[in-house]
């Protein structure tokens, strides 16, 4: 199997991670405000976000000789290793939840505001316990001896960083923004259909209500709000979950047993994953959920509107996922928490695509350059407190 062994070698990856996670947010609301149904586009995101776990198997996890420490994919197929295959499982359970949920609250909360909160949630709650195990692992210590107590500490600078950009978010006032243009130019809309409406006014957002597939307008602000916390939760869970498939730090493996392999826990993520947004998807297609209509399997099959778009945010899901855990294999997995940077991607899509802060108020641009300075050092930070681990 290949392994990154060097630094950086390992923030290299990391940075492409952030790249690809950063993206496919974007195409999911691409997708939403053109109508496409997002039963439709998890089903075939799905797909191929799984076709990529199974490529990284077979390639990277097939590379070179298979090593008694480090078996290839095929190779650890066949071992006694069930413990770390039900920790990736659960991962897989807990990143489809948090995956399926953003998808919804982007429509209610927007792009860039979704994957602030999610991602703050997920670092400063996560990489407490990946930078846990990840000291245990090092120090050979069995974490059922471990006495978790509330931290007295000063927050590092990282989590700092992290928390000042949440409360910034939830004070930028962009929904207050879209509301006060709404009220503001409700009674001025414009009758002419040769001009174009202009990004953040309030013919904008009534067009783009009329074409988008999930109706957000005098929609309840808490529940946008409520499923963002809710995926960022499950993000959380999953850095440290996948942590334990990989290393093994409560010592679930019998003696004499290797660990997973990074592409091997990849692989059963993926299927847990896969599995999950199946069934869901199929019974939301039947009994959908927040208003939106009813749809059919045959109607699935038949949607060819956006389909390539819906199978390319897979794979950017996937690949990324992919190098976020090759690179956490060399640099440690708090470390590659720095794809939780994403939402400066994010931002710069929700911009330039979707004319997110256009018309906004000064205090939320003050705020929203804020943020990104802070994601800048916290990602910062977080590189730098990467560091070599051996194999």
């Amino acid at each position: 199997m290949y392994v990154v062994e060097d630094k950086d070698g390992a923030i290299a990856l990391m940075l492409v991670a952030l790249l690809c996670l950063g993206t496919w947010p974007a195409i999911f609301t691409l997708l939403e405000r053109r109508g496409r149904l997002p039963q439709h586009t998890y089903l075939d995101y799905s797909i191929t976000n799984l076709l990529a776990a199974i490529f990284f198997a077979l390639t990277f996890g097939q590379i070179g000789d298979s090593k008694y420490n480090m078996p290839n994919f095929l190779t650890q197929l066949s071992q006694d290793n069930w413990p770390s295959i039900l920790f990736a499982m659960a991962g897989g359970v807990v990143l489809s939840l948090g995956n399926l949920a953003t998808q919804y609250a982007l429509a209610f909360v927007g792009l860039s505001v979704t994957e602030v909160i999610t991602c703050s949630i997920a670092v400063v709650l996560g990489s407490i316990s990946p930078e846990s195990l990840d000291t245990a692992r090092a120090r050979n210590i069995n974490l059922r001896d471990l006495k978790f107590q509330p931290n007295s500490r000063n927050p590092n600078p990282r989590e700092k960083n992290y928390l000042i950009h949440t409360i910034q978010c939830s004070h930028g006032n962009t929904l207050a923004d879209l509301e006060e243009n709404l009220e503001s130019g409700a009674h001025h809309i414009s009758t002419s259909k040769t001009e174009k409406a202009k990004a953040g006014t309030a013919e904008y957002l009534i067009e783009l209500e009329k074409k988008r597939s999930i109706k957000v307008i005098g929609s309840n602000t808490f529940l946008g709000l409520g499923i963002v916390f809710f995926a960022g939760i499950c993000f959380s869970l999953f850095s440290p979950i996948f942590n334990l498939a990989t290393n093994d730090q409560w010592h679930t493996l019998k003696e004499g047993v290797p660990h997973l392999v990074v592409y091997t826990a990849f692989f059963y993520f993926s299927i847990s994953c896969f599995i999950l947004a199946i069934v869901l998807n199929l019974m939301f297609l039947y009994k959908p959920v927040l208003g939106l209509p009813s749809s059919s399997l045959k109607a699935y099959v038949n949607d060819w509107n956006g389909r390539q778009w819906a199978l390319l945010a897979g794979l950017l899901c996937g690949f990324g996922n992919g190098f976020r855990f090759m690179g956490g294999q060399a640099a440690g997995y708090a470390a590659s928490d720095a794809v939780q940077a994403l939402p400066l991607v994010c931002t710069f899509w929700g911009i330039v695509l979707f004319g997110e802060y256009r018309q906004s108020s000064k205090k939320t641009y003050i705020l929203l350059v804020s943020m990104i300075a802070m994601f800048i050092i916290a990602v910062a930070v977080l590189v730098a407190s990467s560091g070599h681990r051996k194999t």
